[in-house]
Parts: C-alpha cells; structure tokens; sequence
C-alpha cells in the first residue's frame, strides 16, 4: 500500500504492518475523543515515526496514487479529526 504523509511524500507499507499501526491510530482517536493534546501530538508522532521505520520512502517524483493519507506532524487536532473516517485515520 501507498501511504503518504502529509508535507512529507510517499512510503511504500507492507499490509502487515497495518496491525501494529491501528493501534496507535485507536489509541490516537481515543485522545482526541478525551480532547488531551499532548496524549494526541505523542501518538501522532509515534504513529508517523512507525509509518517511516516500516516504508521504505517512495522516490519524489513517483506518482503513484497513494492509498492512506495522514496528516503532517505538525496538524492540529482539528485538521486530523477533520481527516477521520469512522475507524480514525488507518481503516479496520
């Protein structure tokens, strides 16, 4: 699957690893729910820092369409709740 990141580019992610990731997108919806900011820009970051420990990065000028999108690190808790679908950022 094709993610990107937002501001960022494109990873190539092995659906294995979708497990481990809707994990910390359910713990991430879970402090959003509880409005705690610093709990959310924690998990975000882990949640990104995992997306490109498992991709391997996509060359910039790829275009391939991506399949995932997620927010930049930097993405308030705003803009990431205006990007969740009923199962948060990652689907299942």
């Amino acid at each position: 699957m094709i993610v990107r990141i937002m501001g960022e580019g494109q990873v190539k992610l092995a659906d294995s690893h979708f497990a481990e990731l809707n994990k910390l997108d359910d713990e991430l919806l879970e402090e959003m729910e509880a409005g705690d900011e610093s709990g959310f820009r924690r998990t975000l970051y882990a949640l990104l820092d995992k997306v490109r420990e498992l991709g391997t990065p996509m060359p910039d000028d790829a275009a391939e369409p991506s399949e995932l999108i997620l927010p930049a690190p930097d993405a308030s808790l705003d803009e990431v709740r205006d990007m969740l679908s009923d199962d948060g950022l990652i689907p299942g």
